[in-house]
């Protein structure tokens, strides 16, 4: 059996259409969002298939949105024989990678993430936080710039995603965000690109929703996982129930230590590493963190089979 590593997208994957195709072509993915629905009161797929865009962007139903599509692909990989033999997920995606590795259930995971939106999206009023993408610098120099900020302005900003070697996004209050981008296209940025968020995630600002999120965590059972996860928040890889709750919890206000996480997987050198999820956003962070490795996505039928001949 070949190994593999599963990647799980996070927010800002989605699009309207989403799972839509999966639905109509496999009874598998049908059931995971009609599960889906009942677990959130609402049909959750209704908006990932017609939108509106809007709404589908909203923190709240974004997270479970994602998170569902995911799910559906890997039931629908699972029933061809694809498994993982190592999982992770960038933020938002660890959910549906304890969900692959068998350490969370798919309803707990997806009512979860839909508070973990919403108290997200309340910690910080409308305006007061902002997020920025640093590109073509180092993290060293981005986690600098942001620590000289921070002291010149009095207020909260910190690297937030270390997705690759060439981009690093930055939270925070915002006019600490905008002077710590300022200092990093002195120092050579190539590009500095304000983000259209809602809330400033990963960083000190999210500590509100970081305990409200523990409270409901703290309830919900979590199972000795098949496969090993790589959590963001120590790019560490864990077997133990409790530190994988742990390190959910932990991971609102910690950053995502993307580019440490992928290597760790790429160490155990798996044959191939799958995206599972809407959008190819993991594929290509992959080609800048390392080209060498072998990187495909499913999302949809098409890229379905197009992966099942790669990997045969």
């Amino acid at each position: 059996m070949t190994k593999l590593a599963f990647l799980f997208p996070g927010q800002n994957s989605q699009y309207v259409g989403m799972g839509r195709d999966l639905c109509g072509k496999f009874a598998t993915a049908r059931q995971t969002f009609e599960e889906a629905d009942e677990a959130l009161g609402f049909s959750i797929s209704k908006m990932c298939f017609e939108g509106p865009e809007d709404q589908l962007k909203l923190t709240e139903f974004q997270q479970p949105a994602i998170c569902t599509v995911s799910v559906a692909v890997l039931r629908v990989l699972a029933e061809r024989g694809i498994t993982p033999a190592l999982v992770a997920g960038h933020s938002l995606g660890e959910y549906a990678a304890n969900v692959a590795a068998g350490s969370l259930a798919f309803a707990d995971a997806v009512k979860t993430v839909r508070q973990r939106g919403r108290f997200m999206q309340e910690a910080v009023p409308p305006g007061q936080g902002a997020m920025a993408a640093v590109l073509g610098l180092s993290s060293e120099e981005t986690a600098r710039a942001c620590d000289e900020a921070a002291a010149e302005t009095q207020l909260i900003v910190s690297a937030a995603n270390f997705n690759s070697p060439e981009q690093t996004v930055i939270s925070g209050e915002a006019p600490a965000v905008e002077r710590a981008a300022q200092l990093c296209k002195d120092r050579g940025a190539k590009r500095v690109v304000m983000l259209q968020v809602s809330a400033p995630f990963h960083c000190a600002l999210m500590q509100p929703a970081q305990d409200r999120l523990a409270e409901l965590l703290r309830a919900i059972d979590f199972a000795t996982p098949r496969v090993p996860v790589v959590v963001n928040v120590d790019a560490v890889l864990v077997t133990d129930p409790d530190q994988l709750r742990d390190a959910l919890i932990r991971q609102v206000t910690g950053a995502v230590r993307w580019v440490e996480s992928v290597r760790l997987l790429i160490a155990d050198q798996p044959a191939c590493f799958v995206e599972v999820g809407p959008g190819k956003v993991l594929s290509g962070l992959m080609r800048q963190i390392d080209r060498s490795q072998a990187c495909v996505n499913v999302e949809d039928s098409t890229s379905l089979d197009k992966t099942l001949a790669a990997l045969s």
